[in-house]
């Protein structure tokens, strides 16, 4: 039977614009532009541009139609990791800015680099903007799904059918808030990194991180680069365990407050003006049956998902992206290849059984990592795995591995000059260039100040022009 009498009428659903909506839409393009015939692609997005995370909003709480904001992106963001270990490996940095750029951008910089690859196809006609899936159903008999959806725009209710669903909805942007006792006493600002919106507020300002996730570093750095007088970094568990400048610390868990006072696990006592929670995400599909549901916590690779893509008591659901991550967009890109390839019929699974074997000897290997540089590997092991079920280009993953090493160690080395390290692109060979300013003293996070050096006065002309 030819691919395209197997494709006729199908219909595959995606939930979700950003990063993975994207990449499974780009794998489809990428088909298409070879010829073969494609099913019904319908991508939905509650936001009314892409990006996902990417799509920076002011907004916290709720978006411009009451619904719950998704994103999680602050002012002056910049990349936390090497951009050459996230970049496309069918579209470079180098294709997209037309000359070097340094190794850490700031979020305008990279969210330009998601829309520059995506704006070269077609990918906008598949989405529906400011939608929102609101309910799924399967039905046994017909094998199809059904999604009940809002469009949020005209206020209008209605339901599709889809052979497959891509669950590509992320998983940063549920928080996770737990509760102290006395906290809902504190006078100051309490708040969850998913409403940080930027460091500006705590100017001058003794401040409390809560957690030792990437956000509490990343945030934390942020309010000492931007003039917090004080930033505390409390762990429950395990330290971040880096070298500190003058101004930041960490201690051990709050057990307390009374007013603006916490009380620490070991004993100790500090006032404080402001309380971030930089306590994670919770997995949350609202629109999803119990039995569909993925249930699990951020790892680097949660159980029932067969090769971390496929829901495995219903392989024709499938989830991008659900994983911790160290790689990013080139992981997701893998994913999506690997799942475009099972729905369009040219990858066929293993039976039930071997799947669940499969999964168990990963959960496994994913255990036994405790170090960074074995996640690392881990993770790196995870993506040459998926390579090898596709025609994703292939990219020098083991280089790549070895850049994330080399991050860790400089993060180490130095939390505040980290940004300031270069690295050779393993897609276009490319060093990078060194920025302009060290990343300690720029303060202007624009992409026209990253790009061309122009000063505040000058962008200032600019838009009056």
């Amino acid at each position: 039977m030819s691919n395209k009498n197997i494709l006729k009428n199908k219909r595959v659903g995606i939930i979700g614009a950003g990063p993975s909506g994207l990449a499974q839409i780009r794998a489809f393009e990428a088909l298409k532009s070879q010829g073969f015939a494609m099913p019904e692609i319908v991508c939905f997005e509650k936001q009314d541009n892409w990006g996902g995370m990417w799509n920076y909003s002011w907004r916290t709480g709720v978006g411009k139609y009451g619904e719950p904001l998704h994103g999680s992106m602050y002012k002056y963001l910049w990349s936390n990791g090497p951009k050459e270990c996230l970049e496309f490996a069918d579209y470079s940095f180098d294709e997209h800015f037309k000359k070097p750029i340094s190794s850490y951008p700031p979020r305008p910089v990279l969210f330009d680099y998601i829309q520059g690859r995506i704006k070269k196809s077609n990918a906008r006609e598949y989405i529906r903007f400011n939608t929102t899936a609101r309910w799924v159903s399967f039905d046994e008999e017909t094998k199809k799904f059904t999604v009940i959806l809002d469009d949020l725009k005209i206020d209008k209710t209605y339901s599709e059918e889809f052979d497959f669903l891509v669950v590509a909805s992320g998983h940063f942007s549920t928080p996770n808030m737990p509760y102290f006792k006395g906290i809902e006493n504190f006078p100051g600002t309490v708040m969850h990194a998913h409403d940080f919106r930027g460091a500006d507020q705590f100017i001058d300002r003794n401040v409390l991180l809560i957690g030792s996730s990437y956000s509490a570093e990343d945030i934390g750095v942020q309010c000492y680069k931007h003039g917090a007088k004080s930033v505390t970094l409390s762990y429950r568990s395990n330290q971040i365990g880096i070298e500190w400048p003058e101004g930041m610390k960490e201690v051990p868990l709050v057990t307390r407050f009374e007013d603006d006072t916490a009380f620490f696990k070991d004993g100790t006592t500090e006032k404080f003006d402001a309380v971030i929670m930089c306590t994670g995400y919770q997995h949350k599909f609202p629109f999803l049956p119990d039995e569909m549901r993925l249930k699990t916590k951020n790892n680097l690779y949660p159980d029932h998902l067969y090769k971390g893509v496929f829901f495995n008591d219903l392989p024709q659901l499938i989830y991008l992206g659900m994983q911790d991550q160290y790689y990013t967009f080139n992981m997701f890109d893998t994913q999506a290849w690997v799942a475009r390839d099972y729905m369009m019929g040219r990858l066929e699974l293993p039976t039930p059984a071997e799947r669940r074997l499969d999964i168990d000897q990963w959960l496994e290997k994913n255990e036994q990592a405790e170090t960074g540089e074995e996640h690392v590997d881990f993770q790196t092991a995870y993506i040459k795995d998926l390579l090898s079920l596709s025609d994703y280009p292939h990219f020098n993953v083991d280089q790549v591995a070895v850049m994330f090493k080399e991050w860790l160690k400089d993060k180490e080395e130095c939390i505040l000059t980290y940004r300031d390290k270069t690295y050779q692109s393993v897609v276009t060979g490319t060093k990078a260039a060194v920025h302009h300013t060290e990343w300690m003293d720029e303060l202007n996070d624009t992409k026209e100040r990253y790009l061309y050096e122009v000063t505040d006065e000058e962008e200032l002309v600019a838009e009056r022009i």
